[in-house]
């Protein structure tokens, strides 16, 4: 059987010093960006549009569509905002990349900033990982060292100053808005839109703001043509990324492979479920999207293909639970998260995250009333499609389907408490060793 992985953003991820200047170029780093300004700017985003990139934080939206929408007649400067705030549980692919391959990220901001005629790009980081924030900022002064950003780049007249930013822990930050809010020096809230961050985004003026994965994809679709990269994925579903693979697996890690993979056979790489046990449910996408269980193993891994099953790819964090874990305990720890990381702004997510708590608190101790269940689920339908963003929908998210699939375990919540039913000792991953202790 052929290998089904196509490790490109990956595959200089085992390199000795693979984060430096000197292998990133002996591995052919920047010669993409040389190509790409040796091409008209509208010609490097055609190519971007017709390869079918598209974008790698979660909504899917088309990359390349995306920077069409900067309106260049528009006399305001133009940005190029990276988010590289990655925050949601189970998700980690964009910090890997960011540590592994920092060059790959910031020709990539070269690149996509030149497309869109941006003279100054952001790279806004998780304030936490603050090794991130300085291997970053060595591979920018590297970049700028070698003449790849600053001013006159290449001797082709095109300047750009490159920013890495380091934001202060918010998770709703990852939202667009608020991460221009907060890239302003503002308090990190949602915009009302209209205006779009196209028309009117950082300072008012025209602004792209992309994932990490998305504008580290740049390069080698510059490099190596929109066919090339077409001819991974799906009909509607094109080139390769990178999942998360986590939780009660063999060997967990980031796996790249064309989107449309399944499941069953990311599993198969990775050496399946941990010995002895079995897969009980998973998340597609990370903590805000609907559950799956065993019997979507062969779903596409695609966009197209997990919304068929009424869930979404998302962040491709692939977080799996076998039968030891407690479904109620699970959704109860995601929600706490949501409830914490909520900015307040609207009534339906800060109350309602509240309230979820307080009932999944209750039938998580075996302590639920009756009725619980049903109340759940209102509160759930009242936060949907109502919360300023998308925070409160994915809130209500696991939920919702954690009922769908298991309200065998919610209705025991009335008088069992979930670490009855499921110790969670059996649960851990990470087992002590005692042997030798004391000695």
């Amino acid at each position: 059987m052929p290998d089904p992985l196509t490790p490109v953003l990956t595959a200089n991820w085992g390199d000795e010093r693979a984060w430096s200047y000197v292998n990133y170029s002996r591995r052919g780093g920047y010669q993409a960006l040389r190509k790409a300004l040796a091409m008209a700017p509208a010609d490097v985003v055609s190519m971007v549009k017709d390869s079918g990139l598209r974008g790698r934080g979660g909504a899917g939206f088309p990359t390349g569509m995306k920077w069409s929408f900067i309106p260049q007649d528009n006399p305001k400067p133009k940005y190029l905002v990276v988010n590289a705030d990655e925050s949601e549980p189970g998700t980690c692919k964009d910090i890997p990349l960011m540590m592994a391959s920092p060059h790959t990220l910031v020709e990539g901001v070269i690149i996509s900033a030149y497309a869109i005629r941006a003279a100054y790009a952001f790279i806004y980081v998780r304030g936490e990982v603050l090794h991130v924030v300085r291997r970053l900022q060595q591979a920018v002064r590297e970049a700028y060292s070698a003449g790849y950003a600053g001013k006159n780049i290449l001797g082709t007249g095109y300047d750009l100053e490159i920013v890495v930013h380091a934001g202060a822990g918010a998770y709703i930050c990852g939202e667009e808005t608020a991460l221009l809010d907060s890239l302003e020096g503002r308090r990190g809230q949602p915009r009302l839109r209209p205006p779009f961050p196209a028309v009117a985004g950082l300072y008012a003026s025209p602004t792209v703001i992309n994932n990490v994965e998305s504008i580290s994809s740049v390069p080698c679709i510059v490099a190596n043509g929109a066919d090339w990269f077409a001819s991974m994925g799906t009909e509607k579903s094109k080139g390769m990324t990178i999942y998360s693979l986590s939780g009660h697996v063999a060997n967990p890690g980031q796996f790249e492979a064309p989107l449309g993979i399944t499941l069953r056979q990311l599993l198969d790489i990775a050496g399946g479920i941990r010995p002895g046990h079995e897969l009980k449910f998973w998340t597609p996408g990370g903590s805000s999207t609907p559950i799956l269980t065993a019997e979507h193993l062969d779903v596409p891994l695609d966009y197209e293909g997990v919304a068929s099953v009424k869930s979404m790819l998302g962040t491709k964090a692939l977080q799996c639970f076998d039968e030891t874990t407690s479904v109620v305990r699970t959704v109860l720890r995601w929600t706490e998260f949501y409830k914490h990381e909520s900015c307040g702004k609207c009534t339906p997510c800060r109350e309602g995250t509240w309230w979820l708590v307080q009932i999944l608190s209750r039938l998580e101790a075996g302590r639920g009333e009756e009725g619980d269940i049903e109340k759940l689920l209102d509160l759930c339908e009242n936060i949907l499609g109502r919360s300023f963003c998308a925070l409160g929908d994915g809130a209500t998210s696991p939920i919702s389907s954690a009922i769908k699939f298991f309200r065998d375990e919610f209705e025991a919540g009335m008088h069992t408490p979930a670490w009855e039913m499921f110790p969670y000792e059996r649960s851990t991953i990470f087992v002590r060793d005692t042997a030798g202790a004391g000695a």
